[in-house]
């Protein structure tokens, strides 16, 4: 949790940041004058073109010194340290900031390394810590000290002294699942928001140019709605590249990324909800995707695409004894349903095993989740007056991580009779459930 305080616990020598940090926070006054800029764009020409040369050498001349001081005050005043019982982070150059980060709190340590960060041999940080919407991190360190210390404080996190904790160095990996470029890049044009994009792109041009056959308004709706069409697939595809999907004592690891390559940690027992999507022109390929629900994470992506078979052999090391339900033996809504939900009704069905409540909807893009018992905080049943005359309700399974899962559309009679037992149930899983440990 970070909060303001004290420094608690014994140890902990101060460090400061790798030296080439301050020349990315020396950026900072001139992100300023380029906001400014964007926000009054006819204000900032005005003042550019009464500017002479000799101003504007005299404005460079005091600006990027002071864009390099800053940038150095700012570094020399962020320190980090690891006590005995917490991650200390002093930051601020005009107002001072301490964010003392419970070890015991952590829940994913995330290296990051943006392209020119590799380029300098650097790394990003990243914690996930409990209680916390916004992640605290610590930019930059070197690559071998940033991956020293996310070891460093798993290991304690897991509960290893100080001493043994600095010497354990990073778990050992085993890879699951490995998705190929030629994967990825046939599942994006395979989307259908893909296609949307590019059908936007040609039919839009061609109706304004009709409507107002003015080139210049047509090439300023063109040239836009191309671009994003075309970076919004080569964004997500840049983005999901080489992705790797390990195992080890820490939880699963995930690698992925062609320029800026990201190193995330699907923290153990923290997971709340497990999604499987499946897009209408994925269905002949047996193709899925796997998204997260993990309590105080940001993690969402398990797997971007893969075979059903390989993804439920995924699951079942992020919820072990699990087995993805079969859309063979999920329960539809009853027929009556159809006049609540007219043809999207049959997308709905659930299955309640031993070890999870699983439900699902949508006809074009399937969606199923499934939620461990011993993640269910509350269960409700909802039914609307249009739902009363057709003895139909929803019953509500609330996780941990503010999401909700809804099996919709079930017999008024069963939707009370799964409200009880799946309350019971959520009880008896909690007392049986594994501690959310590192390294357990």
């Amino acid at each position: 949790m970070t909060a303001p305080g004290e420094e608690s616990g014994r140890g902990g020598d101060e460090r400061r940041l790798h030296p080439v940090t301050p020349l990315r926070r020396a950026w900072a006054p001139v992100a300023v004058l380029a906001g400014w800029a964007v926000h009054d764009p006819d204000q900032a020409h005005r003042q550019l073109t009464r500017l002479t040369t000799t101003t504007l050498v005299a404005g460079l001349a005091v600006l990027v010194p002071a864009a390099a001081l800053y940038g150095f005050l700012s570094w020399w005043c962020t320190r980090y340290a690891v006590t005995d019982t917490e991650l200390r982070i002093r930051t601020g150059l005009f107002f001072r900031r301490t964010a003392h980060i419970r070890l015991e709190r952590i829940q994913a340590v995330d290296v990051t390394r943006p392209l020119l960060a590799r380029v300098a041999g650097v790394a990003k940080l990243k914690l996930d810590v409990v209680g916390t919407e916004k992640k605290d991190e610590l930019a930059f360190l070197g690559e071998a000290e940033a991956r020293a210390l996310r070891a460093e404080l798993l290991a304690r996190a897991a509960g290893f002294a100080p001493g043994t904790a600095r010497k354990v160095g990073e778990a050992p990996a085993r890879q699951l699942v490995r998705v190929p470029a030629g994967v990825i890049a046939v599942s994006l044009l395979l989307v259908a928001s893909t296609w949307a994009s590019l059908a936007a792109a040609l039919v839009v041009p061609p109706l304004l140019w009709l409507a107002t056959h003015s080139l210049w308004t047509v090439l300023a709706t063109a040239v836009p709605l191309f671009g994003g069409a075309i970076t919004s697939s080569a964004g997500r595809f840049v983005a999901a590249y080489d992705w790797t999907v390990s195992e080890s004592p820490d939880g699963l690891r995930i690698d992925r990324g062609l320029l800026d390559r990201t190193h995330e940690t699907v923290p153990p027992g923290r997971v709340q909800t497990v999604r499987i999507v499946e897009p209408l022109l994925w269905r002949r390929l047996g193709w899925v995707r796997v998204e997260l629900d993990v309590a105080g994470s940001s993690n969402s992506v398990l797997l971007p695409v893969a075979p059903r078979e390989i993804a439920a052999s995924v699951i079942a090391r992020v919820l072990p004894g699990v087995a993805v339900p079969q859309a063979t033996g999920l329960l539809r809504p009853p027929r009556r349903a159809r006049w609540c939900a007219p043809v999207w009704w049959r997308g709905h069905g659930i299955a309640v095993t031993d070890a999870v409540f699983a439900a699902r909807h949508g006809l074009l893009r399937r969606r199923l989740a499934l939620v461990p018992h011993a993640k269910v905080q509350s269960v409700r049943l909802t039914q609307g007056p249009w739902q009363r005359v057709w003895q139909v309700a929803d019953v509500r399974v609330d996780t941990g991580a503010n999401r909700t899962v809804t099996a919709r559309l079930r017999d008024a009679g069963e939707a009370a009779g799964l409200l009880r037992a799946q309350a019971e149930r959520s009880r008896t899983g909690r007392r049986g459930a594994l501690p959310d440990r590192w390294m357990a």
